[in-house]
Parts: C-alpha cells; structure tokens; sequence
C-alpha cells in the first residue's frame, strides 16, 4: 500500500513521461508547485518506489520510468478517485443507425480510434444474445428456394436450398407464414429451434419440407463468438509511437488473428466496470508489451458484448479509461432501443 505522498509522486512521474516520453529526474518532480517537500524527501520517495517495482531506471539514465506495476497503481488511483474528464470532446452518437447494428459497430470502432488515437475494437453481440425478428421463405427458381433470418439485433443470414424437382409456390408461402409464426420472438438456439419445428400436428408433406429447411434456422448459432470490428491499426504504426512499440510486427500480426482478440475481450465479459491489462498482466502473451483498455455493453440483466482499445502502456489512462466507459454506455442506450424495437 502506498502513502498519500508516494500516490502523488508516482502520479506525477507517469504524467511527465507519457508527455515526454523521457525519463523523470527527481529535479522535475521535486519542482512541481503541487509538491510541499523538499527535494530530499522526493528522492527517496523515488527510490522507495522503484525498490518496491513502481519505477526503473532505464539503462544507466538518471531519470525513471514507470512499470507495468507502476501504470497498474496509477489506473487503480485514478478508479478509486474517480477521475473522469467527462464526456470525451468527440462522442458517440448512434440514433441514425438504429437498426443497422453493422453501421453502428463500425461507426462506434472509428470513432473511438479518433479520439482516443489508439486501435480501437469492438466486439459484437453473439448470435446466441439475439431472438428471431422475422423469417422470409423465397422462392428464387422452380428448384431453389431462400431461406433469410433477420434477427432482433439486425443481423441478416440468408441461405439457399437446392430440390431435385420444382417447389410448389404455395408450400413456399406457407412455409413463410409458419416459420414466422412459430419461431418469431425465441431466442436463437439450436435445440429451442429444432423443438418449435417438430411439429407434430404437420401432415408429411408440410413435415418434411420443415425439415429440409431446417438447418437456416438451427445452424444460426455457429459463429456465436460474435464478429471483431476493429480500426485506427495505422495510429500504432505512426513513427512517433516506434520507442513505445518496439515489437510492432508481432503485434500487428496477432491483432489479425481475430480469433485470439475475441477470446481476449470475451474473457471479461462478466465484468460490470472498466477492465485493463498493462503489459505483462495481458493474457494474451503477443500482447504484453501494450496496454488493453476495455468494457462491456448490454442490457440490465446481461453483457452483450465490449468495446476497448490498445496502445502503448505509455499511453493518456485517464483520456482512454473516460472514451471507453462512454463508448460501452452509448452501445447499451442503442442496443435497449435495438432489443425493445
């Protein structure tokens, strides 16, 4: 446990150097008007805060700079007091886009990477958070007939099935109404859905052609690790960042791997407030050389998904902490709308 003293030092120093990017001397620290110690009393709070692994001196540097312990204090301090800037001076606004849940996550992605300067991710909802909206039955030719879903988050799946003869219009037709009727508002879910289908009231010819359909409908929740959006990859390669990054190509190829990210965000899925990994504490060994800032948005009851972006663990805590909460707030408000539409 650090003194109220040290807390401020240690604040002071992660401060300078995410500006400067330059170790801190004791000298600058001990200058700050806010401090009301002498210069002695600041160097061996220094130096107890690198003894107790907050700070290090790089190479043979006279200044320090801070650890992943260090930066993990820092946020903690900052959490404990609340510290927020407010709204962030670019913010979300997604009322245009109520029921394209696509343009809304991609538009939620590019404006956080904007104001945050940082990659930006988002992960959508699982297919499995979503109910049925409506069902459509097409027939496209004599023999092909398309089957689209459309779910309660505005997700579109379409699928065609191939017969060994032409389809009577009519069956098609009704099968629309009967799907429509009897899975609109479920939940998606193979064994619910396969369970609403088997009928058993369907004469053989109605049973059968269900049946033929059926996988449109059951299969819907393959993919249920839901779908990566991310933006702002450029901002990590700008050459400002080069000292922060110096590992930027196992980065960059581990952030295309999309699999691996999602199963990163998905493993806080249960968290109620912000959640961050610096460095070495990211589960994820390819990425624990940066800082992942993330929070998850949904509905009262349940998380639907996260919103986070990655940087350097030399990066503005407080700017991207603030940006991140009001990202997860502004995608619960449009996924409330999207759910009770």
């Amino acid at each position: 446990m650090l003194s109220e003293r040290q807390e401020l030092i240690l604040g002071l120093v992660v401060d300078a150097y995410r500006e400067t990017g330059r170790p801190v001397g004791s000298k600058a620290i001990a200058g700050d008007s806010r401090l009301e110690w002498g210069a002695s009393t600041v160097r061996a709070e220094l130096a107890a805060l690198e003894a107790g692994g907050y700070l290090t001196h790089p190479h043979t540097s006279a200044g320090r700079v801070p650890t992943d312990l260090g930066y993990r204090q820092y946020v903690e301090s900052l959490k404990s007091r609340a510290v927020t800037r407010g709204a962030p001076a670019a913010t979300l606004d997604l009322s245009d886009l109520r029921r394209e849940v696509d343009g809304a996550m991609q538009e939620a992605t590019s404006a956080l990477a904007q104001i945050t300067d940082l990659l930006a991710l988002v992960v959508a909802p699982p297919l499995g958070t979503a109910r049925i909206h409506r069902v459509e039955a097409l027939l496209l030719q004599p023999e092909v007939v398309m089957v689209i879903v459309i779910t309660s988050t505005g997700d579109v799946t379409r699928r065609a099935f191939t017969f060994a003869s032409p389809v009577d219009p009519g069956l098609v037709e009704w099968a629309s109404s009967y799907l429509n009727e009897s899975l609109s508002g479920i939940d998606l879910g193979a064994r619910r859905i396969a369970s609403k289908l088997a009928d058993p009231a369907l004469g053989p010819l109605e049973a059968n052609f269900i049946e033929q359909l059926a996988p449109a409908l059951v299969d819907l929740e393959q993919g249920l690790e839901g779908t990566l959006y991310v933006d702002g990859a450029s901002r990590l390669l700008d050459q400002r960042r080069a000292a922060d990054l110096p590992r930027i190509d196992r980065l960059m190829t581990t952030l295309e791997e999309k699999a691996t990210v999602l199963r990163m965000m998905r493993s806080a899925i249960d968290e109620r407030s912000v959640f961050l990994w610096i460095g070495a504490e990211n589960p994820q060994p390819e990425l624990q050389d940066v800082t992942v800032i993330g929070a998850n948005y949904g509905l009262g009851h349940r998380n639907l998904g996260s919103v986070g972006v990655v940087g350097p663990t030399r990066m503005d805590y407080e700017k991207a902490i603030a940006s991140v909460s009001e990202a997860a707030r502004e995608l619960s408000r449009y996924f409330e709308f999207v759910y009770d539409a």
